[in-house]
């Protein structure tokens, strides 16, 4: 009669397989609103090129969320069903600051790393030097490869100890996978933040670059992130908007 030793591999001990781990993966970034609800998802093709897996497993991921009720298919393609403003309705103040334009653009890459921010960030955040943190990096190119904008934005221990989203990134904060975070303003406000920004923006000597850096705290003046942007004016335009408060 056979016997199972410690050493034999046990199917509860297995990785779960491909598919399931890009549908897992798909769903995290539709719960960060990269696709808001009821937006169509990008073609099989680009997702399995974003994943880096066939579309064969593309496919069978869908099909997991689908049977999940996560997404919904119809003539035109798969949408995402999970609850939340739909897609047409105000968008909300993306983030990292500069991050969204009038027109898309054809080099924007947009990462999470878990590492140690610059001196000046540790600063700002009131973080012990070396300690590392939750960072966001964002660079933005045309299509001729010249870089318009890049922007560097680190978080403080209060918003990661207090805003479940930007939380779970810290596992999967490897530098490489797509990541926006344009709805982090969002995920704070949720957590009962109140937002108050500050940005300084400078000219940079013998260039034709500007500089912004923007620090966020909430209402109890805790900081919860700073950005630095710099924008190559030669080849962008920074824009700012404002919603101003009904009279009353």
């Amino acid at each position: 009669m056979a016997r199972t030793t410690p050493h034999d591999p046990s199917p509860a001990d297995a990785p779960p397989p491909l598919y399931r781990r890009v549908a897992d993966q798909l769903l995290g970034e539709l719960r960060d609103g990269t696709v808001p609800p009821g937006e169509r998802l990008p073609g099989e093709r680009r997702l399995a090129e974003h994943f880096g897996v066939s579309r064969e497993t593309v496919r069978q991921a869908l099909d997991v969320l689908r049977r999940d009720g996560l997404l919904t298919t119809d003539r035109r393609g798969s949408h995402v069903a999970l609850p939340g403003p739909p897609a047409g309705s105000a968008a909300p103040l993306v983030f990292p600051v500069g991050a969204r334009a009038a027109e898309p653009r054809t080099g924007d890459r947009a990462t999470v790393v878990w590492g140690t921010p610059p001196p000046e960030h540790a600063a700002a955040l009131g973080l012990v030097p070396g300690r590392p943190t939750l960072m966001h990096h964002y660079t933005s190119a045309t299509a001729a490869g010249n870089g318009r904008r890049t922007a560097v934005t680190s978080f403080s221990a209060v918003a990661l100890a207090e805003v479940e989203e930007l939380a779970r990134y810290r596992d999967r904060a490897d530098g490489i996978a797509c990541a926006q975070l344009r709805r982090a303003y969002d995920w704070m406000r949720r957590a009962g933040l109140t937002l108050h920004h500050r940005d300084t923006i400078t000219l940079q000597p013998d260039t034709a670059s500007v500089r912004v850096v923007r620090r966020v705290h909430d209402q109890y003046a805790r900081p919860l992130e700073i950005t630095d942007l710099l924008v190559d004016t030669r080849q962008d335009a920074l824009v700012y908007e404002f919603t101003l408060p009904a009279a009353g």
